[in-house]
């Protein structure tokens, strides 16, 4: 049987950031968002804890876009919400957003995906304070798609993340 190697080399290369994902690390500084519910990647105590630079460590998209809470374009940079559900191993078909103020907010996973919301932690090359509606934030591309300027999306659209619970 024939063996390609450079075959087999690829597809390790491709699949070390999934394999890396697979193992949580325990947050270093203070957690800042919280996964609960149907994941099957765990760091402590059967949640999915992530501080800043763990948030960091996952794949990042940014895009610029207008939102109905700010002045002008903003620049948003976070990680894709599929990117973070899949890093959690998360296995259930709703999202229910927890902000810091027990606000809270229920999200279809079918709405994580390409090119859909990010968890932002960065707007306009800064992170966000509690007072700048972070530290995190759910955003949707809203200008880049029609379906993303609804009441239902801009309902979705939590600030001051801290808690994700994927259920059912």
């Amino acid at each position: 049987m024939f063996v390609n190697k450079s075959l087999i080399a690829a597809l390790a290369l491709c699949l070390a950031p999934l394999s890396a994902l697979a193992d949580l690390a325990k947050p270093a500084g203070e957690v800042i968002l919280t996964v609960t519910g149907q994941i099957s990647e765990t760091n402590v105590d059967g949640t999915a804890q992530f501080d800043l630079e763990m948030l960091r460590q996952l794949p990042a998209e940014e895009f610029t876009t207008t939102t109905i809470w700010t002045s002008g374009p903003q620049t948003f940079k976070g990680v894709p919400l599929n990117a973070l559900l899949q890093a959690v191993g998360a296995d259930g078909k709703v999202l229910r957003g927890v902000a810091i103020n027990a606000y809270e907010v229920t999200v279809p996973a079918t709405d994580a995906a390409e090119n859909g919301p990010i968890i932002a932690y960065e707007r306009n090359g800064s992170l966000m304070s509690i007072r700048e509606k972070g530290p995190l934030w759910i955003v949707y591309p809203y200008d880049s798609d029609p379906r993303y300027r609804t009441e239902i999306i801009y309902s979705r659209s939590i600030w001051q993340l801290e808690r994700i619970d994927v259920t059912e």
